[in-house]
């Protein structure tokens, strides 16, 4: 039976392949797409999502705009790596549908509290912002969603300091609650997602499908290469959130393990820093657990075959 998802994005290359993936896979059921400002300003993720929505031939999922800021702090986007659309390089189609009408932490609290208990899983992408309002204005869909899954954070390394990765330090504070909250975490970090680079090879088996989606990726990975060259030296990009709508596929092919995660939300050089507590092993129903392992030919297998299942919904 596939795995209904809730999808918390703000696209974003990388985010919009992890939609991308969340649709075509037949291991997904799509409930809701919700955004939340963060690699660009509301507006454009909302409209990012909906033009992704457009290439794939999304229809009859609701797609709802939440958070323009972080819980106390001014936000801060990622222009750099994403441009100034926040989804640069392909043209971008006009949306086909309208967004739902509620706030996304409205959406994301009818979606779970209308679904039975432990069947829906948080899949966010995002920086925590939508997550937390939701987890603080209805406390109940802690108990009754199966688990939260997210890109964010690292245990090793960060990129947007030495220490702190982006989604976590953008709304620190939004993570400290949502990583505390006490349902069960997977947190799907840089640890992890640097292992999903994007070769030649991969590049060449997308290109392969040759669809308009596929196309779409095509174009989305040049530009995102081209700017983590430019800003990292890497010549094969890191593809981040499509890994957690991997682990939500098959947890064979994104591991994690149990392991006490606290986030900072205080320090002058370690402000975002996800702190994971490897010294003794996790306490029993140690509710946060960290990706650690990828299975780098089956993820990307993941990917390709979802392009494929999408087909070309334009022709």
């Amino acid at each position: 039976m596939p795995k209904k998802i809730i999808l918390d994005c703000d696209p974003g290359h990388d985010d919009a392949i992890a939609l991308l993936l969340a649709h075509g896979s037949p291991e997904i059921e799509l409930l809701a797409v919700t955004t939340v400002a963060g690699n660009q300003t509301l507006p454009k993720v909302t409209r990012n999502a909906l033009a992704v929505a457009s290439v794939a031939g999304i229809v009859g999922v609701p797609f709802a705009s939440g958070a323009e800021r972080p819980l106390i702090r001014e936000l801060s986007t990622a222009p750099s790596i994403h441009g100034e659309s926040g989804l640069d390089g392909p043209e971008l189609p006009k949306p086909t549908f309208e967004l739902d009408t509620r706030h996304a932490v409205d959406l994301i609290i009818d979606t779970v509290m209308n679904h039975e208990h432990g069947t829906v899983t948080l899949v966010a992408t995002a920086c925590l912002t939508n997550l937390a309002l939701a987890a603080r204005k209805e406390p109940r869909i802690v108990d009754r969603v199966q688990k939260v899954v997210l890109m964010g954070g690292g245990i090793h390394v960060g990129n947007r300091t030495a220490v702190a990765e982006f989604n976590i330090i953008v709304d620190p504070e939004a993570a400290q609650i949502v990583f505390s909250a006490g349902w069960s975490v997977v947190m799907v970090g840089l640890d992890l997602t640097h292992q999903a680079r994007t070769t030649p090879e991969v590049r060449d088996a997308i290109a392969a499908v040759d669809t308009g989606p596929a196309r779409f990726v095509g174009e989305l990975l040049k530009f995102y290469g081209g700017r983590y060259k430019a800003a990292w030296g890497l010549d094969a990009a890191p593809m981040h959130d499509p890994c957690a709508v991997a682990h939500v596929i098959d947890p064979t092919i994104v591991r994690a393990v149990p392991v006490p995660i606290a986030i900072e939300t205080t320090g002058t050089l370690t402000l975002g820093m996800t702190v994971a507590d490897f010294r003794t092993p996790a306490p029993e129903g140690c509710p946060t657990s960290a990706a650690l392992e990828l299975d780098f030919d089956r993820f990307w297998e993941l990917v390709v075959d979802a392009l494929k299942r999408i087909g070309d919904p334009a022709s």
